[in-house]
């Protein structure tokens, strides 16, 4: 889609640059630069803007970075590189937002039903350090087998990758441009961007809701996704629709 920006570029190399990191110094990279669920003990504030930089395999990346490549220039010659950067970190910030409410609601009932039991706070993080002793059988806990393990799938899971970033140019590339073609590998029959970048908004809105994955592995962070591209839309869509009045953005 045209010659690569420079902002574009240099996002695509700090991806390069914390995957190849993330390679060498494996679990270390992950606890300090991934997003840890709040209660974790490895949350730390940086890891807001850093997850957006990390990714778990070659196919991750590849596939944000290709999404990036194709879409992210030809956006922000179209808006501007402050525009371009502001929906990029916004939209990321975005799906922070969304995957961590969802999380937390994955989080509370098993940790209520712990406190509830009379298992207090912090041997409830014991447990999840693995420095506790406590027989959890002596507890009538009140939760069931998929209650808890959502429980603890919410704390030990990181958040990594760009794609609520991504999907937040996706959803600005589709209101500036809802009706041009675009193409599906292997597919020959031109799709509109409106419907090509809504479609695969609502599978993820669907998996999101539902649990069940249509696309992609299973552990995909689909309220990122969503976030993203909710941040993305809004954004583009009130810079259109202002474009040429004095509430125009600079």
């Amino acid at each position: 889609m045209g010659r690569i920006t420079d902002t574009v570029k240099g996002l695509l190399i700090v991806n390069i640059i914390f995957f190849v990191g993330s390679l060498t110094l494996g679990n270390t990279a992950l606890n300090l630069f991934a997003l840890w669920f709040p209660k974790n003990d490895n949350f730390q504030i940086w890891q807001i803007v850093t997850h957006m930089f990390m990714h778990g395999d070659a196919g991750h990346i590849f596939f944000n970075m290709f999404a990036l490549y194709m879409f992210g220039s030809h956006l922000e010659n179209s808006i501007g590189q402050k525009k371009f950067l502001f929906i990029y970190f916004s939209a990321g910030l975005g799906a922070v937002g969304f995957q961590l409410l969802f999380t937390y609601f994955q989080f509370q009932p098993g940790y209520q039903a712990f406190i509830d039991a009379g298992i207090s706070n912090e041997q409830i993080l014991d447990l999840f350090r693995g420095t506790s002793n406590l027989n959890l059988s002596n507890y009538d806990i009140n939760a069931s087998e998929k209650t808890i393990e959502n429980f603890k799938n919410a704390y030990h899971t990181p958040m990594v990758g760009a794609s609520g970033a991504i999907f937040g140019v996706l959803a600005a590339f589709a209101v500036l441009y809802p009706n041009l073609p675009l193409y599906i590998m292997f597919i020959p029959v031109p799709i509109k961007a409106k419907y090509l970048i809504g479609g695969y908004f609502l599978l993820d809105l669907y998996s999101g809701i539902t649990g069940q994955a249509l696309l992609g592995p299973a552990n995909v962070a689909h309220w990122a996704h969503i976030g993203g591209a909710v941040i993305g839309f809004i954004t583009m869509w009130y810079w259109k629709k202002n474009s040429f009045n004095n509430r125009r953005w600079y």
